[in-house]
């Protein structure tokens, strides 16, 4: 990595190149999916093009191991051929990892969690920018009791404010939930406030998206080289860092208080997704849509989704 070459090193010529390798676009994503999927059978209802359009950001490695598990859950069940339905499972598994169904949870533990993750979803909903829910679930993941699941409609490169506002406040739609409901608060919502708050602190440090202005006010960092140790120097005084500081805090509060409204002013709509993902325990995009249109659900079978949505496209997870 450059950041760890001694900086003779990088003089013109010698490691004066530096070719940029990001990761795959839409045309990208479909050649690779073509490439590792050549040797499984794959099912005709199956379309790549789908499967590239709801995987951006994955590397090239992510869509091997996305294949790779498709075809290992569907040889589990016993197909010939793999089909959509083993896709959706394994883009699951890439992004939000692992079903952790021998962890028992009490049902108080449940419900919390049903209230958490449909508050997120139901702000989601609600906010123009906000990028669309995917997927509800209650299913622990990895560390998660839970996950709310969102998918970008394309690939962004750039980001709005209006955007990172609307995310700060559906990262507090699971506090603000557990406020309304139970009047308490609970440890699930630790990983969202860290979250809200780098991205936050981003705005005003970084991208000048605040009231301080146009001013790039984030420490300067040291990297490790010949024994030299890790340090960040400060480029501005203890005042200015005061206020970085009580901005970042107006902007968070601001967009907790926007998630409270939308919470409070829709209660039955959040009652009623808790008590769907309570019942079915995943719920895709199409449930969620119909519950926040006050449709009722069809039954689907205990412990998954009622249906798998491949329209679907992108990746944010809220836990």
């Amino acid at each position: 990595r450059p950041d760890v070459l001694d900086p003779a090193l990088l003089r013109p010529g010698r490691f004066d190149r530096r070719v940029v390798v990001s990761r795959p676009d839409l045309n990208g994503r479909l050649g690779i999916l073509k490439v590792h999927t050549k040797k499984v059978p794959v099912s005709p209802e199956v379309e790549l093009n789908t499967i590239a359009r709801g995987t951006p950001g994955f590397s090239g490695a992510d869509l091997e191991n996305l294949v790779n598990e498709a075809a290992l859950y569907a040889a589990r069940k016993n197909k010939s051929v793999v089909e959509p339905s083993d896709f959706e499972y394994a883009k699951d598994k890439v992004m939000m990892g692992a079903e952790r169904r021998s962890m028992l949870l009490t049902e108080k533990e449940k419900l919390t969690t049903a209230y958490h993750e449909s508050g997120h979803a139901l702000v989601a909903k609600k906010l123009p920018n906000a990028d669309p829910v995917h997927k509800l679930t209650i299913v622990p993941r990895g560390m998660a009791l839970g996950l709310m699941q969102q998918l970008p409609e394309a690939d962004k490169h750039t980001y709005s404010k209006s955007y990172w506002m609307d995310q700060l406040a559906v990262f507090f739609g699971g506090r603000a939930a557990e406020e309304l409901v139970f009047q308490e608060m609970n440890t699930g919502a630790s990983s969202d406030i860290e979250r809200a708050t780098d991205i936050a602190r981003r705005m005003v440090c970084e991208w000048g998206m605040s009231a301080l202005g146009p001013v790039h006010y984030s420490a300067k960092e040291e990297h490790v080289f010949l024994g030299r140790d890790i340090g960040k120097s400060r480029e501005h005084s203890e005042s200015v860092q005061f206020e970085i500081d009580q901005e970042v805090k107006a902007i968070l509060q601001s967009r907790y208080e926007v998630a409270k409204q939308i919470v409070a002013e829709n209660l039955e709509v959040l009652h009623n997704l808790a008590k769907a993902v309570m019942e079915k325990e995943t719920l895709d995009s199409d449930d969620i849509e119909r519950i926040v249109k006050g449709e009722t659900l069809s039954p689907g079978p205990q412990g998954g989704p009622s249906g798998t949505s491949e329209a679907s496209v992108g990746v944010s997870v809220a836990a």
